[in-house]
């Protein structure tokens, strides 16, 4: 997807039509941008304080204080790695640092073809399956790092569509 500056305009315009642009909608339009690109491209956030008339201090602060928000592009599949202390206990960080093998990335990254974004989580609040991985939205219990290629098998040239 293009981010250049004309093509976000066209985009947000396209957003910014579907709310009355009120400073209580801030948190509902970072999610739809977010849900447009992706991430949530520097470009736009100037837009969008203007958009709201809010500071673009405070645009930045709320997106930042929301762990859902993100900054750089996104992998089409998010996996997260459970590391609470039930998962922990069970073999969490071999499992980590089993995806961060396979993917070739470190936890938080993502994957240079843009299919996969890594993310070690506080808990997912499965602990009686722990170790508990979650790949977009299907838990993965009991894992094993052996079965990390075949988890990511699961996923291959798929878009979260065709799950």
């Amino acid at each position: 997807m293009s981010t250049s500056p004309e093509t976000v305009k066209a985009d947000l315009l396209e957003v910014f039509s579907k709310f009355k642009g009120q400073r209580e909608e801030l948190i509902p339009i970072l999610q739809a941008v977010q849900e447009r690109f992706g991430f949530l491209p520097e470009s736009a956030m100037s837009a969008l304080a203007r958009f709201t008339s809010v500071a673009e201090s405070r645009v930045y602060g709320a997106a930042t204080f929301y762990t859902q928000f993100y900054f750089a592009r996104r992998g089409k599949h998010t996996i997260k790695v459970c590391c609470g202390t039930a998962c922990h206990v069970r073999g969490a960080a071999p499992l980590l640092e089993a995806f961060e093998r396979e993917l070739g990335i470190e936890r938080g990254g993502t994957s240079n073809d843009f299919e996969y974004s890594l993310e070690r989580v506080a808990c997912v609040g499965s602990c009686a399956l722990a170790p508990v991985v979650v790949v977009d939205e299907k838990v993965y219990a009991h894992m094993k790092a052996k079965q990390v290629k075949d988890c990511l098998a699961d996923y291959k040239g798929k878009s979260r569509s065709n799950q």
